[in-house]
């Protein structure tokens, strides 16, 4: 007998409702949205138990990226993490305020910001790294490895080839002048 899941039951309804409905391409796109969504949902209940909110995870896991002095400029980060550089801001004054962060001028250029990993946020991301884990093996336990490794494939495959022709989906430390251009909202 053939697995059945919500997505399935919400393609049969939409088949109703949408002539032209693709079961294969909605099936595809919704699955992956929904595992996006449904780790999203499990990566903030293991935050849960530490002092970190999702989005102070994301600040402390781009700057420990980066390797020692563990330090970029608000400009590199705002490009490495998808956000508005208000938004950004007010992030960092809250990092900073919680002693996670520290912000300084450059010592060769004043005009330059640099926000660097304090000891504090070092050991807040070491303590939740081990959760985010967790998270995410208990989504791929299903899979036995031969088919952990097909789905990667997979995903390798529909990753190349959105970003072809276009600027990558995620940028490794050093890669931020190939980050979209933001438009003013």
């Amino acid at each position: 007998m053939r697995e059945v899941d919500s997505i399935d039951r919400h393609i049969e309804f939409w088949s109703r409702e949408v002539a032209d409905l693709d079961p294969d391409v909605e099936g595809a796109v919704t699955r992956m949205q929904m595992l996006v969504r449904h780790l999203a949902h499990r990566r903030a209940e293991a935050l849960a138990s530490y002092p970190l909110k999702s989005w102070e995870y994301d600040i402390l896991w781009r700057l420990r990226s980066v390797g020692k002095p563990y330090r970029m400029t608000p400009t590199a980060l705002t490009a490495g993490l998808d956000v508005a550089p208000a938004t950004l801001t007010n992030r960092l004054e809250r990092l900073e305020e919680s002693g996670y962060v520290s912000r300084t001028h450059d010592a060769d250029d004043r005009r330059k910001l640099l926000v660097t990993l304090t000891a504090k946020g070092h050991r807040a991301w070491e303590a939740t790294i081990g959760a985010q884990a967790d998270a995410e093996h208990e989504l791929l336990a299903p899979l036995g490895t031969s088919e952990r490794k097909q789905l990667v494939r997979l995903l390798r495959k529909l990753t190349a080839a959105a970003e072809a022709g276009t600027h990558p989906l995620m940028l490794v430390p050093g890669e931020e002048d190939l980050a979209p251009k933001r438009r003013r909202s």
